[in-house]
């Protein structure tokens, strides 16, 4: 029985790698090595997806762009039998510093184009979110070019130790003690 399901929201292509918005799919493929999760293509949801845990973990990686990723949402909810509060998304969060990193229960999409899509096409807002910090650029004007952009170098050391510190709660994550996760996480 499927206890969770771990999305990873970025943008397809080799272009967009390392850019502030491919951090949810950059850090879920990276987390899932350590649990031996095989990635396959699955075309009736877009989106390459893996088990573990004995099945008892979904990970997936949408297949279209972070601002559609409403699509693989609605069709993962619609042949997967899972709850909306059991599907945590890995997202960018201008919103938060480089390094911060929060879990979120319910809440709005904060101006992130690819929840926005999400909540609109599953008509649901009680996911699961892990909130990962890469600043904002200063100016509204600036958003789009920013996210698309990679991390300076210095934002990148605090990237990595935020990274470090949410492997450690994954754990706790699959257990659903989620407000031990928050402690944690939440805890500079």
């Amino acid at each position: 029985m499927l206890k969770l399901c771990l999305i990873g929201l970025g943008n397809p292509g080799s272009k967009y790698n390392k850019t502030r918005h491919n951090i949810g799919k950059e850090w879920l493929l990276d987390a899932s090595k350590k649990y031996s999760a095989n990635f396959v293509l699955k075309e009736k949801i877009q989106a390459e997806i893996a088990y573990s845990h004995s099945d008892e973990i979904l990970w997936v990686i949408p297949n279209n762009f972070v601002n559609n990723s409403g699509r693989t949402l609605t069709k993962l909810m619609k042949n997967i039998n899972i709850e909306e509060d059991k599907i945590i998304i890995f997202h960018d969060d201008l919103d938060l510093n480089p390094g911060e990193v929060r879990l979120k229960e319910d809440g709005g999409h904060g101006g992130h184009n690819g929840l926005r899509d999400i909540f609109e096409k599953t008509g649901s807002r009680k996911f699961l979110r892990m909130r990962i910090g890469v600043g904002h650029p200063g100016n509204k004007e600036m958003v789009s070019n920013w996210v698309l952009t990679k991390f300076h170098p210095t934002d990148k050391k605090y990237i990595d130790s935020a990274y470090d510190k949410c492997t450690t709660v994954l754990d706790l994550i699959f257990n659903h003690e989620f407000s031990e996760a928050q402690k944690i996480l939440h805890t500079k």
